[in-house]
């Protein structure tokens, strides 16, 4: 008898691809049923930042990832003149990875998609199409037609819909998508060997015709030129007209290769729920975002690492299904929030009306002489991160960070090496202790409810905490014993106090609190899962 199938994924997309990886780690049976036969060539996301990459970094695959991409990449805004008015290049790397990263959607793919070789209980259906979907309070039945036009059901515990934009799912189940559809088209052009050294992203802020210019791997490069509402979305495609839009920019545009020119339109779109019933929607599916701040991809992905290890819980035996509830309480507003900010961006500069250009540019001018503003613009400061204030979280008075995720800081096993700090946490929940032992104040019981839950203890000390050279500090509990060889991990737990942390496995903060504080806040994630509260059991 074959093992029931617990998540089916309809989209072979990366958010898709990257939802699957992840639950082939947590071993959750998962299929992934995908419409196309091969990974789709034409334009599309190009940006990639920590976030993710600290995401896909907990299956293993953020290195390999990188080997395709182009780290650390700046974002400059150009005036009409061509002089630079703003020089984005955020030096932090908080989570562990540079924040703007430029990779080629088609390679990423790839990478992905061989991820899941490594988990023989994920399957990739490929030319298969999911026509239609039934649900009932124990489990989820789509209707798949296969590469020969068969049709055939496919039961499971939860479905996922990450089919993209178009999203059928979205249609089957009577999910709106509200917002609205920009009037204004946009020429995605994508060239090879185009000759000029401009190793950035290119913002040209020009009220005659606003583009967009991205320094691309392996030679190529991408323009986004805007269409104006009299122009002809199929003409201006066309090799003339596509090399004429490219004559100010390159010496010779006869000589550049056109890989492909496509026209586009913008969305700002949040589908009214991301939960019906058994189903979630991620990606596109839920959400359509304005391409200026480069987080459509990485918005998704934000969903995937939500979404995954709550499913994997569920299907696991290990908290309760209302939990499924929580993704849409965590992810819909942050969602929102990015597209408006997407909005204001693409507003900001992309006006096609001199006058507010150059009131645009005099802002900026003025901006460079405030150092907190310039600090606030050129660090991508602006960018909101999210903070969950509903779901799985237990808040306490004065701790700010709780729903906010942590930073992750180099860290020094007892070998001696080196090592990210999620790299030793592994992917699954954690519970750090600063210069503590967390499971050394918690009874007998309350330690086996967190081991059953699979929670990895963490003890953090400052670099060279040992009596002696060679000796470190030891958990008479089996705790992982840590340094903070930079004292990142020192100056941030100064900066927001409560030295024992409950960290998910998507990195946000579940708790924060003091030694003494630890017991009693442990006991109230017995809410979230199968387990019932000790108090519970004894009335019992």
């Amino acid at each position: 008898m074959s093992t029931p199938l617990s998540v089916a994924i309809v989209g072979g997309g990366p958010n898709g691809i990257a939802l699957a990886n992840l639950l082939g780690a947590y071993g959750v049976r998962t299929v992934v049923v995908e419409r196309e036969r091969e990974i789709l060539e034409y334009p599309r996301a190009v940006g990639m930042d920590d976030e993710a990459l600290r995401l896909l970094q907990t299956v293993q695959l953020a290195e390999p990832l990188l080997q395709h991409m182009i780290p650390n990449v700046p974002l400059r805004m150009f005036r009409a003149d061509g002089r630079c008015f703003a020089d984005i290049r955020a030096s932090t790397r908080e989570f562990g990875w540079w924040r703007r990263n430029i990779f080629m959607q088609q390679l990423a793919e790839k990478t992905l998609r061989q991820g899941l070789q490594r988990y023989p209980h994920v399957e990739l259906r490929l030319g298969q199409e999911v026509i239609g979907c039934t649900q009932s309070t124990n489990g989820v039945t789509l209707q798949v037609r296969n590469a020969q036009g068969e049709t055939y059901p496919l039961h499971c515990d939860y479905a996922v819909a990450a089919d993209g934009g178009r999203s059928p799912m979205r249609e089957m189940l009577g999910v709106k998508l509200l917002g609205r559809t920009h009037a204004i088209k946009w020429l995605v052009v994508d060239v090879r060997n185009a000759p000029i050294d401009a190793p950035y992203t290119a913002l040209n802020c020009d009220p005659r015709r606003p583009n967009v210019c991205i320094y691309l791997p392996y030679g190529y490069r991408r323009w986004e030129f805007m269409v104006f509402a009299d122009e002809d979305e199929q003409a201006i495609a066309a090799p003339e007209s596509v090399r004429r839009l490219l004559a100010p920019f390159v010496a010779d545009p006869t000589a550049v290769e056109i890989v492909r020119a496509r026209t586009y339109t913008h969305h700002s779109r949040v589908a009214d729920r991301f939960v019906v019933g058994r189903v979630a929607l991620i990606g596109d599916a839920a959400h359509l975002s304005p391409p200026w701040i480069g987080q459509g991809l990485n918005a998704g992905l934000r969903d995937v690492g939500n979404l995954a290890w709550k499913l994997a819980g569920i299907v696991n035996g290990q908290f309760q299904p209302a939990v499924l509830e929580t993704y849409q309480q965590e992810r819909h507003r942050h969602a929102q929030a990015m597209i408006d900010l997407a909005d204001v961006f693409g507003a900001m500069l992309m006006p096609t009306h001199r006058l507010k250009a150059w009131c645009r540019d005099r802002f900026f001018s003025l901006a460079r002489l405030l150092p907190g503003v310039k600090d606030y613009v050129l660090q991508m400061r602006f960018k909101p991160m999210p903070r969950y204030e509903q779901g799985v979280v237990v808040h306490q008075a004065g701790r700010p960070m709780v729903g906010r995720m942590l930073i992750q800081p180099d860290v020094e096993d007892d070998r001696g090496l080196r090592r990210k700090l999620d790299d030793v946490i592994g992917p699954w929940f954690a519970v750090i202790g600063w210069q503590t032992d967390p499971q050394a104040s918690l009874s007998e019981t309350e330690r086996a409810f967190w081991h059953r839950l699979g929670a990895h203890f963490i003890r953090l000390d400052r670099a060279r905490s040992g009596s002696a050279p060679g000796a470190r500090i030891r958990s008479a509990h089996g705790s992982t014993c840590l340094e903070d060889v930079d004292n990142q991990f020192s100056d941030w737990i100064c900066a927001h106090p409560g030295e024992v942390l409950v960290l998910r496995p998507d990195r946000y903060i579940a708790a924060q609190c003091t030694a003494a504080e630890w017991p009693a806040v442990a006991r109230q994630f017995h809410d979230f899962t199968c387990e019932p509260r000790r108090d519970e059991r004894a009335a019992a």
